[in-house]
């Protein structure tokens, strides 16, 4: 193998592709990357077994071949090189030497016969507008569970109907969900369970595009965005009936001001330690947020709820779980809707209720 590279190319095409190469893996190839040189280009694969990352730049290819080289040290050199062309040769003793202006390196290769063949999908396609996409994705993903052992409630399930995609993800301890318009109908329904993970990392590549292409089977999904292409696993394991967790009706409908309520609830949560819990306190026209820690202090800031009328409502939540929520909301006002102090909170926002977040309540201690 000889080619010469664009070292600016190069170093931001591995920088997608890094984020694949396993630390874990006790098979060597999977923690390299994969160089595969053909006339006018080189494509850089990497995985870890759950997500595949494949991208393609443009290279001057005297002599093709493929190689697998350790992709952290890898992408690291190629960041401390000077600015030039990148000469890549893979010389008689089985080092790819690397030369830029007048820094010189060369790595050991990896078994290549090790490294799994990544295959393109086939199979549904919906294609998205990058900055919908990118937007629900952060919207819900925060609400994944990042425990291990219960893996269907790590993933983001993802339904796609008519013109729209609904997003939903959820720890049991709190909910998110985003409809949002596509581009083209789809003729059949389509739902999968997909990493979170998997996800983020597709808004990553998708940067600086205007749309995504998705694709999708039984078995896996792909991402595929300019020359950059994105393969996983689905999640096996049924995902939770969301829309049961959801209540029929509320006993109170609050507007509030979400930039306002965040705030509040961001100063206050600086006294909610040790697993306290945030205390939200209705009264006529008014909502106060408090925390109290032992051998620390208090805090409790109020702010105007004129919606609000009736009995004396008090009820407890996570600081770290209503926080993110409102986080999440991307509009200037929402609704807050509640029922009593031991039934969830929902906040809904944006038309036709396009984002909505349930999170679970916390006994206080009275």
């Amino acid at each position: 193998m000889r080619l010469t590279v664009d070292r600016a190319i190069f170093v931001e095409a591995l920088l997608p592709v890094g984020r694949a190469v396993s630390t874990r893996s006790i098979i060597p190839a999977l923690s390299g990357i994969q160089l595969q040189a053909e006339t006018g280009s080189l494509t850089l694969t990497a995985t870890d077994g759950d997500i595949s990352i494949r991208t393609k730049l443009p290279a001057e290819v005297e002599s093709g071949g493929e190689i697998v080289v350790p992709g952290r040290l890898l992408a690291d050199v190629a960041r401390q090189l000077p600015t030039g062309d990148v000469s890549l040769v893979v010389d008689d003793s089985g080092l790819l030497a690397i030369d830029c202006g007048s820094a010189a390196f060369k790595l050991r290769l990896l078994p290549a016969d090790d490294f799994p063949a990544i295959q393109p999908v086939s199979g549904l396609k919906v294609t998205l507008p990058v900055s919908e996409f990118s937007e629900t994705i952060d919207q819900v993903a925060r609400s994944a569970s990042r425990d291990e052992t219960r893996p269907h409630l790590t993933g983001i399930l993802l339904s796609v109907d008519g013109d729209k995609l609904r997003s939903v993800a959820t720890d049991s301890y709190r909910l998110a969900v985003r409809t949002t318009k596509i581009g083209e109908p789809v003729s059949e329904r389509i739902e999968a369970n997909v990493p979170a993970r998997a996800l983020q990392e597709a808004t990553k590549i998708s940067e600086g595009h205007d749309t995504l292409e998705i694709t999708l089977t039984d078995r896996q999904i792909s991402f595929e965005v300019g020359e950059t292409l994105l393969v996983s696993r689905l999640i096996d394991g049924q995902f939770p009936d969301f829309e049961q967790l959801l209540p029929d009706s509320y006993e109170h409908e609050l507007d509030i001001d979400v930039s306002e309520l965040f705030d509040a609830v961001k100063r206050v949560s600086l006294l909610a330690q040790r697993n306290t819990p945030l205390k939200v306190a209705l009264t006529d026209g008014e909502l106060e947020v408090s925390a109290q820690t032992t051998d620390i202090g208090e805090a409790r800031e109020t702010i105007p709820a004129p919606d609000f009328s009736g009995d004396d409502l008090e009820i407890g939540f996570n600081p770290d779980f209503l926080r993110e929520g409102l986080d999440s909301v991307h509009t200037d006002r929402a609704t807050f809707k509640l029922i009593s102090a031991f039934r969830p909170g929902l906040i809904v926002a944006g038309d036709d209720d396009e984002f909505m977040y349930l999170v679970m309540p916390i006994r206080l201690n009275t």
